[in-house]
């Protein structure tokens, strides 16, 4: 493959890792690894492997189609990538709003700033990037830059808390402990929304799509869920290693916050900072770009892209800045959203891999084995949607 090529690729599968290591992340690691201590290593592992069947297979019929997700849904059931579209633009816009009040927190703790203020010079530099004349290729440059920054930061603190990594290694294999509902709320944080698409709407925005792509595509998909898991693995590390000291944390705080104040001090507090924002900004830029991904076309120039995807961060800022945060009601219907983002669309692309290939693969041949396991997950991520349904009904017994 071209230098441009790679470049594209690499680009694309860190906005996919970027865009899933957001502040709900984070806090979610923190609270799994308190909660479930060397055990939760093994949630981790079997998350990814559900992510890398759920993404092989996404990539692979959006890469070698060449179309979008919402198109290739529209040729399974007219209509239903426009309710798709609706769908992803509704979540992504709703967690927007959670993004950029993380990245006000992210310097708040980094430099002590107000979190509204940061907030808002979160928002204006995600926009910097799509303003740029060269947009695509800022985009794939930051993402590598952000995802490289958190990776090395966790992996200094993970370091520098001691944490017993022989326990975590075999509870990894043999855990002492399994949690169902755990597992299944990671994927729906890793490959749950609009994070399903990011990476592979980037790809063939830039121009990487068709048959002779297929290895690379497969690589790069892959990579891109291994990159998560590794920052995944060592943030959970950093943390295991305070809560394995029987260190005290403070309930109505972020328990990863105060693990890396705890495990490093004053620069502990600060890199938590650094990495917070890095998961903000790049969940920003992510979320953006993927939603108006949906609702645009091939023909729609790439002017009127960046226009709308400014529009889209400058919204979302605005409610940060005059509600303060994202109303817990918004949150948890954006979440039963993004439950039903992943089985309808995975359903109409697997459709398309099963019933459609002669037509829309372009004569390449879809393997079996990952027919098998792309379906196997779509059951999975079936129950997830159900699962988020329950917070839909709560709110209308409350």
């Amino acid at each position: 493959m071209k230098k441009g090529g790679r470049s594209v690729l690499l680009g694309a599968l860190f906005l996919m890792a970027t865009s899933a290591i957001g502040p709900g992340f984070i806090t979610q690691t923190g609270q799994f690894t308190y909660q479930m201590g060397a055990s939760f290593a093994f949630a981790i592992l079997i998350s990814i492997l559900i992510d890398i069947a759920v993404q092989l297979n996404v990539w692979r019929i959006i890469g070698v189609t060449g179309r979008k997700a919402q198109d290739l849904s529209n040729d399974v059931l007219p209509g239903l990538g426009i309710f798709l579209a609706i769908l992803v633009a509704l979540g992504g816009f709703v967690f927007n709003v959670g993004n950029v009040a993380g990245g006000g927190l992210g310097f708040n703790a980094m430099l002590g700033m107000d979190p509204t203020v940061g907030g808002i010079i979160t928002a204006v530099l995600a926009i910097l990037v799509f303003l740029s004349k060269k947009a695509g290729a800022a985009l794939d440059k930051i993402v590598v830059v952000l995802g490289v920054i958190m990776i090395f930061a966790t992996a200094y603190v993970a370091i520098v808390s001691n944490p017993p990594v022989g326990e975590a290694l075999k509870n990894t294999i043999l855990p002492e402990t399994v949690d169902f509902a755990v597992i299944t709320t990671l994927v729906g944080g890793t490959v749950g929304g609009y994070i399903t698409y990011a990476g592979a709407h980037r790809m063939i925005d830039a121009g990487v799509k068709g048959p002779e792509y297929v290895k690379d595509i497969a690589t790069s998909s892959v990579t891109g869920v291994i990159v998560t898991g590794l920052m995944r693995f060592l943030l959970f590390l950093a943390i295991l290693g305070v809560v394995a000291s029987g260190a005290e944390f403070a309930k109505e705080s972020s328990i990863a916050a105060q693990a890396f104040g705890i495990a490093a001090g004053e620069i502990g507090t600060r890199l938590f900072g650094l990495i917070l924002w890095g998961a903000a900004i790049s969940s920003v830029i992510g979320a953006a770009y993927t939603s108006v991904s949906f609702i645009t076309s091939e023909k729609t120039s790439i002017t009127v892209k960046n226009a709308l995807t400014v529009a889209f961060i400058v919204a979302s800022t605005l409610v940060f800045v005059l509600v303060g945060k994202t109303p817990a009601t918004l949150l948890i219907v954006a979440g039963a959203v993004n439950g039903l983002i992943l089985p309808v669309g995975l359903a109409a692309l697997l459709i398309v891999a099963t019933f459609k290939g002669k037509k829309l693969l372009r004569g390449y041949k879809y393997p079996l084995w990952l027919l098998i396991a792309g379906w196997l997950s779509w059951i999975l991520t079936v129950y997830l949607g159900i699962m988020s349904l329950g917070g839909i009904a709560k709110l209308w017994q409350g």
